[in-house]
């Protein structure tokens, strides 16, 4: 299996999907160069004891899979990445491979532009009952595509953390809240929490350090805004590994993180911020039941809790035997003759959207960075012309 990855949380997710494969399977690892592709340091964080993957073209991931001819493509990235690279850039491969996707979190609700973009994908990933029945109901309404698996998201780590743990760990999210009072409001708990608790080290896990590119482009970053804001408190920031952050902790709060489930299945006491709304848009609306939803004041108090075992079983924590996408993988890659999953962005009108995703991946980042600043000089310019 080759897997090629774009951003920071997908070349997590990827890496730890090929760990988890039958013992002798042999895997590669590749990141394709987009203006969001992860720092040196993100890599390190994300592959673990894995040798650091390349940084590759489109074109030298297209020669990586004409010289290793995999018998899969694991495609971890973004959803119009995704589309581009099955399309296009490594179409014609033969024999052809099984291209699989997924996405590398949570996923409830499911959306029909997840299932869009990786319609041309011969395997589509989920990690919950809950997300494969969403994603077969969108897929039998909308068609295209391929099968639907059932996996555990695989760095979810069984285990209790270190006896005496004495950290506090916010996990950030770069598309909410979306409001910098908001991003405030949550230092000034977690200062809160500090002051109340002088013997806990509280500390902030940044996704990415304010230079770095992550998956989602974040308006506000938290480090910044705390140095704004006169630094009010005593709050750590850090990046690294959320594994290891996680095993020294006695609390975790997120507002909506799939690391959350990392500190459930590390029997770290959480707790998910519900001041902001609960709801799609929050990408919070899945810990409705769980029994983590809490304040900012509860946050400021240590007001940590355990997740519902119920919830557990039905959002993420399911038995390894329920799990398909192995036997479904290992079923595709051995059918002759194989039948393509159908993409649903194939035609004409689609041919604009694709263009522009196709210069992400074959275009340098800086390149691609300046036109974009270009482009928006010329709006500027010509609204102040009308």
């Amino acid at each position: 299996m080759l897997a090629v990855a774009d951003s920071d949380s997908y070349l997590k997710w990827a890496a730890c999907l090929l760990d988890d494969l039958p013992e002798g399977a042999v895997t590669d690892l590749a990141v394709v160069r987009t203006p969001i592709a992860p720092s040196p340091e993100q890599i390190a964080a994300a592959v673990g004891g894995r040798a650091a993957p390349p940084v590759l073209s489109a074109r030298s991931v297209r020669r990586l899979a004409e010289r290793t001819r995999p018998d899969v493509i694991l495609v971890a990235c973004t959803g119009p990445v995704v589309d581009v690279l099955v399309a296009e850039v490594l179409d014609g491969l033969d024999p052809r491979p099984v291209f699989v996707s997924g996405l590398p979190g949570i996923s409830v609700p499911a959306t029909e532009k997840a299932w869009i973009f990786r319609s041309g994908c011969d395997l589509f990933v989920v990690h919950s009952e809950r997300e494969a029945a969403e994603f077969g109901e969108i897929a039998a309404r909308l068609g295209g595509g391929g099968a639907v698996g059932l996996a555990r998201l695989p760095f979810l780590r069984a285990g209790a953390p270190a006896a005496g743990g004495d950290r506090v760990v916010f996990a950030t999210q770069a598309k909410v809240p979306r409001e910098r009072e908001q991003r405030e409001e949550i230092l000034r708990a977690l200062a809160g929490l500090a002051a109340r608790r002088p013997d806990l080290d509280v500390v902030v896990k940044l996704r990415a350090l304010e230079d770095e590119r992550q998956t989602h482009h974040e308006r506000h970053h938290y480090q910044r805004l705390w140095r704004e804001m006169g630094e009010p408190g005593r709050l750590r920031f850090a990046a690294g590994s959320m594994h290891e952050h996680l095993t020294r902790a006695a609390g975790f709060v997120t507002v909506s993180s799939t690391a959350a489930l990392e500190a459930i299945a590390l029997g770290v006491p959480s707790l998910v911020l519900s001041d902001f709304g609960v709801s799609a848009e929050m990408i919070n609306l899945v810990f409705e039941g769980s029994g983590l939803l809490g304040t900012l004041d509860e946050l400021a108090e240590g007001g940590f809790r355990t997740a519902s075992p119920a919830w557990c079983a039905a959002n993420y924590f399911h038995p390894a035997e329920r799990g398909d996408w192995a036997a479904l993988l290992s079923g595709l890659v051995t059918a002759r003759p194989r039948r393509p999953a159908a993409s649903l962005l194939d035609g004409p009108e689609h041919a604009a959207a694709r263009r522009r995703a196709r210069l992400r991946v074959e275009v340098h980042p800086s390149m691609l960075r300046a036109g974009y600043r270009a482009k928006r000089r010329m709006r500027r310019y010509l609204r102040a012309l009308t």
